[in-house]
């Protein structure tokens, strides 16, 4: 069933499985943030020893997610999801009773990897299902169910440390690993039918690879976007010692405080299903990057001169997490557009990207040294610069021609085709991909084009009111009367 058919219950519904699915990442991730003390005193670890433990679990989603996105385009949603999380179940449970930090290291790789496999199927079900500004909105619904997990993760996490060690964090989530299988088995259907799925085996996955990152907005966009989760990865692990060993914040404190900025992250997210319909995803992610860039600016500037003290640092952290929810929503819809029938595949290397972005940035703060503010802050304009210059000489935004006309509310399935994955060029112009539904085609796609110039040129050409271009009108009118 396309997605423009189903029911505003069966929509609640999606978002709410595949937001649950999303959120596996970010809770095998940010769960045990408040657990990092704990666990270098118990392991006796150095306290960038256990960071490299957040390091392994960013390294293996972002591998996760490599291998999983293909092996969706060929063996459809389900399957691959449903074997991920059971390897996380089983090594969540490993990870319980790890004896020593470099066990530990190497068990989050592979949680990891299978956590992966959440986001990025999630990612591929709703290119399947919607376009255009449908698109856009479910994704924007999503980053709201996913924003609760960062909020939750860490104050469950400091929560859960009051009535049991580190390691039984672990456990918890090894059990929503089990639950998470049986709502995928109860409420998600195949959304990819055989006759969609990619066949090639490896020697097609390569090529797609390949084809997917000679496309300059694509790979434009892969760094735009993973560079601001470089930054966003920068704070969730540099945060945790800055706040509570520099700024002297409780483990509940901090918390208060990572939920606080997730809520910011989540709103903008809501936001931007609206703002990105009036003036396009493209215009939303550039005023997004440039403003997380002056924040981030600041950002460093307060935490080196100590100005305005724990407000001068959460403000522009606020700010920054704010502008990543304007972001990452956009991101994905323009960078699919065009790779209906590589829509796993695609989405598995801008997950890869996000998070092997998030891998570099991660152990920088913890090698630059934790004694202040100042490393984090630099890693993370430094990252939202490069994200902004991506942005603006790679992908080129004024370039971007997008078209938001959702073809799925006059009955067109959002699945992809051969010619669908081909990206569509006005002659005489470069321009980047369509934001088209993949199955109208190029003709139809081309057609519906020229109606929308078409209308803008004539509502350009109309004659104004009294109230709307008098003054220049009665000028031309003037000018008539003296020639005359």
């Amino acid at each position: 069933m396309p997605g423009h058919e189903l029911s505003t219950w069966q929509r609640i519904r999606l978002v709410l499985v595949l937001g649950s699915l999303t959120a596996l990442g970010p809770l095998t991730i940010d769960t045990y943030l408040p657990a990092f003390p704990a666990i270098a005193d118990d392991l006796a670890a150095a306290e960038s020893a256990v960071q490299l433990t957040l390091t392994g679990t960013l390294i293996g989603i972002a591998a996760g997610q490599l291998l999983v996105g293909p092996l969706s385009d060929q063996l459809g949603r389900r399957r691959p999801l449903i074997g991920a999380v059971t390897v996380h179940v089983i090594v969540s449970v490993l990870c319980a009773v790890a004896p020593n930090v470099a066990i530990l290291g190497v068990l989050r790789v592979l949680q990891g990897m299978a956590a992966a496999a959440g986001a990025v199927i999630a990612m591929a079900v709703v290119r399947d299902l919607f376009a255009g500004v449908s698109g856009v909105t479910m994704l924007s619904r999503l980053m709201l169910v996913t924003g609760v997990a960062p909020i939750l993760a860490p104050t469950v996490g400091a929560q859960l440390l009051r009535f049991t060690d580190w390691r039984g964090i672990f456990w918890v989530l090894a059990a929503i690993g089990a639950v998470l299988i049986a709502v995928v088995t109860i409420g998600l259907r195949e959304t990819l039918p055989p006759e969609g799925r990619r066949h090639g085996g490896v020697h097609d996955t390569v090529t797609t690879y390949g084809r997917l990152i000679r496309e300059r907005t694509f790979i434009g966009l892969m760094l735009t976007g993973g560079l601001m989760m470089g930054a966003l990865f920068a704070y969730i692990s540099g945060s945790s010692f800055v706040m509570q060993e520099v700024y002297g914040l409780s483990e509940r404190d901090y918390g208060l405080m990572f939920g606080i900025n997730s809520v910011g992250l989540v709103l903008a997210t809501q936001i931007n299903a609206k703002i990105a319909v009036r003036y396009g995803p493209h215009r939303v992610v550039t005023g997004g990057v440039m403003v997380a860039t002056i924040a981030a600016a600041a950002l460093l500037v307060n935490a080196a001169t100590g100005g305005f003290g724990l407000a001068g640092v959460v403000v522009p952290l606020f700010a920054i997490l704010s502008m990543v929810g304007f972001t990452l929503p956009n991101v994905p819809i323009l960078a699919l557009a065009n790779h209906g029938r590589s829509a796993g595949t695609a989405a598995g290397l801008i997950g890869a990207s996000n998070f092997a972005f998030g891998a570099m940035t991660a152990p920088l703060v913890g090698a630059m040294g934790t004694s202040s503010a100042v490393p984090m802050a630099a890693v993370m304009l430094v990252a939202t610069a490069g994200s902004l210059t991506a942005l603006l000489f790679v992908v080129r935004p004024r370039t971007i021609s997008v078209h938001l006309a959702d073809h799925a509310k006059v009955g067109r399935p959002a699945g992809g085709d051969a010619q669908a994955d081909r990206p569509m060029q006005q002659p005489g112009r470069r321009v980047a991909p369509l934001l088209h539904d993949q199955r109208v085609g190029a003709a139809e796609s081309h057609r519906d084009g020229l109606l929308v110039r078409a209308g803008l040129a004539a509502r350009r050409n109309r004659r104004p009111g009294p109230h709307r271009g008098g003054r220049r009108r009665r000028y031309r009118e003037r000018r008539a009367r003296s020639r005359a």
